[in-house]
């Protein structure tokens, strides 16, 4: 399924995971909105089952199969959080989960793949050892693939937080999001226009791996370049899909250097005591380094995830 999801699509699609997707917490921090000139509210994804906003997308996906589609399970290729997710819907379903890595996934991450008793493939870190040895694994196994972001109830369960978001904190002037493969960004987006149409929606993305800054500055699909970025969730190219819901419904995309993603994710650690992986400082990142204007309003941002491999922290 690959039409652009509407916002009664994720209405519906929130009704149906909320009673098996955590509720998470929105924060806020008052050293926090002094560096940042403005009132920020954290929609704490961090805290989600998986550590990351990428269950809801699953969940929802993985729900929606049919009964004859689901028996033979569901496979994906992912270096984390969406690898997490899947294999934790597909165990809570009762259905099979086969999962493709890279054999450079933190391995934080593959530790909680195998938790949650998905079958492991690893592969070469490239896009295309990923999908060669995900097609082989479909073509063995029969499992149903669930794409990352390029799919619309993935897309429709990921809104969902966005949702939530402005159910607690109604009249945010902006929302912002970090961009990878376009999932989140997306599904945020379109919530948002149904639900608050005056709040405008910023995606944030690391310079280095500024695929969706020039996709949407240019009009014209890029692909990633350079994958050489500390936020690992971040390294994937924005698909048809995605790209067209970001052209509809996204205000702005603006991308932020590598040491001011780590300067970011060091002071919500330290300020607020809260575990958020790179990805999700990258947004913070945005608005600490005034790439935005925020001047005294009120900023929602959504904290994508807390997955850290504690033994390779960026400014150890």
């Amino acid at each position: 399924m690959s039409d652009t999801p509407t916002f009664k699509q994720i209405q519906k699609a929130y009704l149906k995971i909320r009673e098996k997707v955590h509720r998470t917490a929105v924060i806020k921090s008052q050293k926090v909105n002094e560096r940042a000139g403005g009132e920020l509210f954290f929609k704490c994804e961090n805290f989600q089952k998986v550590g990351a906003f990428k269950f809801r997308g699953a969940t929802h996906a993985v729900g929606e199969l049919s009964k004859e589609k689901a028996q033979n399970g569901v496979a994906t290729h992912s270096s984390g959080n969406h690898a997490q997710a899947v294999a934790l819907a597909a165990k809570q379903r009762g259905i099979p989960a086969h999962i493709v890595m890279p054999e450079n996934a933190p391995k934080v991450k593959v530790n909680a793949v195998r938790d949650y008793g998905a079958n492991i493939t690893f592969c070469e870190s490239t896009q295309q050892a990923r999908e060669s040895t995900l097609e082989a694994v479909i073509e063995k196994t029969g499992a149903t693939f669930i794409h990352p972001y390029d799919n619309s109830h993935i897309i429709m369960g990921q809104g969902s937080a966005a949702i939530e978001l402005l159910e607690d904190q109604p009249g945010l002037d902006f929302i912002l999001a970090p961009v990878g493969g376009g999932g989140l960004i997306s599904g945020t987006a379109i919530a948002a226009s149904g639900f608050s149409p005056d709040t405008k929606i910023i995606g944030v993305e690391p310079e280095v791996a500024n695929d969706a800054y020039l996709s949407f500055k240019t009009g014209e699909r890029h692909p990633v370049q350079s994958t050489d970025t500390v936020a690992d969730g971040l390294r994937t190219s924005l698909s048809e899909l995605t790209f067209s819901c970001i052209q509809k419904h996204v205000d702005d995309i603006v991308t932020v250097s590598e040491q001011e993603i780590i300067d970011a994710m060091r002071f919500i650690w330290e300020r607020m005591k809260i575990i958020i992986e790179p990805s999700s400082a990258v947004p913070v990142a945005a608005v600490f380094n005034g790439k935005i204007r925020i001047n005294n309003q009120k900023v929602g941002i959504i904290i994508s995830g807390g997955n850290m491999d504690l033994d390779t922290l960026p400014w150890q």
